[in-house]
């Protein structure tokens, strides 16, 4: 235990895990779309879906959703801002079976048509656990700079990244490949001791095999 689990993370109250936790996970699902959303369906489950309004859950996972931290004062107006600029939002309750009692579920789409869904946990202290990208199981928490990558599960696409971020003197701290079945589509998630720069992001985009890469800067 650190002093950061004792206090929790500078943010815009009054929860840590129901406010700090849900903006967090709002803005880490709009980076992985790539853009501020248009539309938002959001799923509530356990806490959540019982406090979401007076521990401010809503409001902070919308700002998330619009790009702002969690030490953002317009937090307290996301509803309203994500109004006005046009996003339309709704809230529901969700069903699952045995999952963390802070836990949403996100369904988003862009102005690009791109879509995304991000089942997400809120585990305390304003930390989170990101455990499904479109259905696939994952497990990645973005505290650390991290690289999302999409890939066919092929042999040799590990090794071409990896050796990219070799060259470049990139080290990584942790990596987890998931994947639903071999051959399919796969997800690695490498967290970094370093951001790369924008030219390597690039590289890895136009390697054999990978289909999209995300960066996710630490916060």
């Amino acid at each position: 235990m650190d002093y950061f689990d004792i206090i929790g993370p500078v943010m815009i109250g009054p929860s840590s895990s129901h406010t700090a936790g849900a903006a967090r996970i709002g803005r880490v699902a709009r980076d992985l779309l790539g853009e501020t959303p248009v539309r938002a369906d959001i799923g509530l489950y356990g806490s959540f879906e019982k406090t979401y309004q007076g521990h401010g859950t809503d409001r902070a996972v919308v700002g998330g959703l619009m790009g702002m931290n969690v030490d953002d004062p317009r937090l307290r107006s996301a509803l309203r801002l994500a109004k006005e600029a046009g996003m339309e939002v709704a809230f529901r309750p969700v069903p699952l079976r045995g999952a963390h009692p802070n836990t949403i579920v996100l369904q988003i789409a862009g102005n690009s048509g791109r879509t995304l869904t991000v089942r997400a946990a809120s585990v305390g202290g304003g930390r989170v656990m990101i455990q499904e990208l479109n259905g696939m199981e994952v497990n990645f928490s973005g505290e650390a700079d991290t690289l999302i990558i999409r890939h066919l599960d092929a042999p040799g696409a590990i090794a071409r990244v990896t050796h990219v971020l070799a060259e470049a003197q990139i080290n990584i701290a942790t990596m987890r490949v998931f994947r639903k079945k071999a051959g399919g589509e796969a997800i690695m998630a490498l967290e970094l001791d370093k951001l790369p720069e924008a030219e390597i992001v690039t590289a890895l985009k136009d390697l054999r095999g990978i289909s999209d890469v995300t960066l996710l800067k630490k916060r």
